[in-house]
Formats: C-alpha cells, structure tokens, sequence
C-alpha cells in the first residue's frame, strides 16, 4: 500500500473511530422509522425479539458497562472496528483472487 494511500486510511479510520466515541452518545432516543410506523399502525406490540437481542451490543450498548453515554460510544467504536475488519477481510480476499 503507498504511503498516500495508507496515511487517508488512517486518518480516517481514526475520524470514524472519534466520532463513534464522541457523537453517537449524543444520538436521538426517539424511535427509528419502522418503529414509529408500527406504533402508528398499531402492531408494535406483535414485535418480538431477534435472535441477538441478548448479545453483547443489544440496544447500541456494551452490557456491563456502568456508564450509559461511555457504553453506547465504545459500542460505535466496536462497531466501526468490526465494520473495518470486515471489509478489509473481504478486500484481502477479493486483492488476492484477482489476476495480476
């Protein structure tokens, strides 16, 4: 990777990875779209759980983290890594199956 190259990546994964830290705690609480629609039409209450409402980033948090704004900031920062890794996983796997 150039030097170029490797120094926007940084830099804006460093971007990404401060605001995830320092903004997404400052997020709306209000309800999303498809949850204001079932609330409107009604059938909110049929809503059930996923599969992965119990994980460890359910509700945009990190359970067992006392803080509640730090919780949902170091949740954006996991996320913005996981994210990252898994796009520069596919990256590497797409690059090395490419002739040339």
């Amino acid at each position: 990777m150039k030097v170029g190259l490797r120094v926007f990546v940084l830099a804006g994964m460093a971007v990404s990875l401060l605001l995830a830290l320092l903004i997404s705690p400052l997020a709306s609480g209000a309800p999303d779209g498809l949850e204001k629609v079932a609330e409107e039409k009604g059938f909110l209450a049929n809503a059930a759980d996923h599969s992965f409402s119990d994980g460890p980033l359910a509700g945009y948090s990190v359970r067992g983290v006392g803080s509640e704004s730090f919780s949902t900031g170091l949740s954006g920062v996991m996320g913005v890594l996981l994210t990252f890794g898994v796009g520069y996983g596919l990256f590497m796997l797409v690059r090395s199956k490419s002739p040339g």
